[in-house]
């Protein structure tokens, strides 16, 4: 690991050297609160300079959930070309396993989400169980972090992790972000049915799935030529290496309050740099 990030103070500086961008939602467009200043008008800069666009997220919710969340908040859908979520990847191998499945009997599944959202099974071939005891998966999409605390899903999950119970973790973002600050998210639960004996499948970034499934969108273009965005060194930055892609730190999200050394220590421990950071998803400093 070796070098120093780029300073740059907009988009309009590197664009041309790429042909796509993988964009983080949290953190890069857009906060718990609502969407982050002139992040809409520099996505739509970067279609309009005929750029493949995709917002890649650790969403437990599925791609069209995702879609009318953010043109909600005043963006506009024609700025990208596909919003990939980590849930919308694990629908879709759910659905494949489904169709692979024996017998008559639908597995029960333990779903833990936001808001009592249902999206990430609608349509599947699966039964809702109540709690860890007589699930046979656990699929856990979003987390309550502000609501409860990490004790309320440790004894939910306690069960399920001694029986054996797989869990597949379609959220790996350790902090969320809500309208109050920060809040553990789905893949600090993740990581607690680890500590209690369990097994963790995880989709989204850092790991490869995702980046498989933009790469498969993208077609022909050379990995040289894609950047991703993103303001988690452990999640963007690092799962941008793995994938031997090019990538952006802005110092907006859960760095916002960093400082250098931080920064550094967190590239150090998750052994990827970025090779640009910019301080906020803006198209140029004026």
């Amino acid at each position: 690991m070796t070098g120093s990030p780029l300073a740059i103070s907009g988009l309009q500086e590197i664009e041309e050297r790429f042909d796509a961008f993988l964009i983080d939602q949290f953190g890069v467009l857009r906060d718990g609160k609502g969407p982050y200043p002139r992040a809409a008008e520099t996505l739509a800069r970067l279609k309009q300079a005929g750029k493949r666009v995709i917002i890649l997220s650790n969403s437990g919710k599925r791609s069209a959930e995702n879609d009318r969340r953010l043109a909600a908040l005043g963006f506009d859908p024609q700025s990208w070309d596909w919003f990939l979520t980590s849930g919308e990847v694990a629908w879709r191998l759910l659905q494949s396993e489904s169709r692979q499945g024996s017998g008559n009997t639908a597995r029960k599944c333990l779903l833990i989400s936001r808001d009592g959202d249902t999206s990430p099974l609608d349509g599947l071939d699966l039964t809702r169980a109540e709690n860890g005891e007589d699930a046979d998966f656990i699929l856990l999409a979003a987390s309550e972090g502000d609501v409860h605390p990490l004790s309320f899903y440790e004894a939910l999950l306690a069960p399920a992790a001694a029986r054996g119970v797989p869990c597949l973790c379609t959220n790996p973002d350790k902090i969320m972000l809500t309208k109050a600050g920060t809040a553990f998210g789905a893949g600090r639960i993740a990581a607690l049915y680890e500590e209690l004996g369990g097994t963790v499948r995880w989709i989204g970034k850092p790991f490869p799935d995702i980046y498989a499934t933009a790469r498969e969108f993208l077609g022909s273009i050379a990995p040289e030529k894609i950047c991703c965005i993103g303001d988690s060194i452990e999640h963007d930055i690092a799962g941008a290496a793995g994938a031997g892609l090019n990538s952006i730190l802005v110092t907006t999200g859960i760095l916002e309050t960093a400082s250098d050394a931080q920064r550094w220590a967190l590239f150090a421990e998750h052994g990827a740099i970025p090779d640009f950071i910019l301080p906020a998803f803006i198209w140029s400093k004026g």
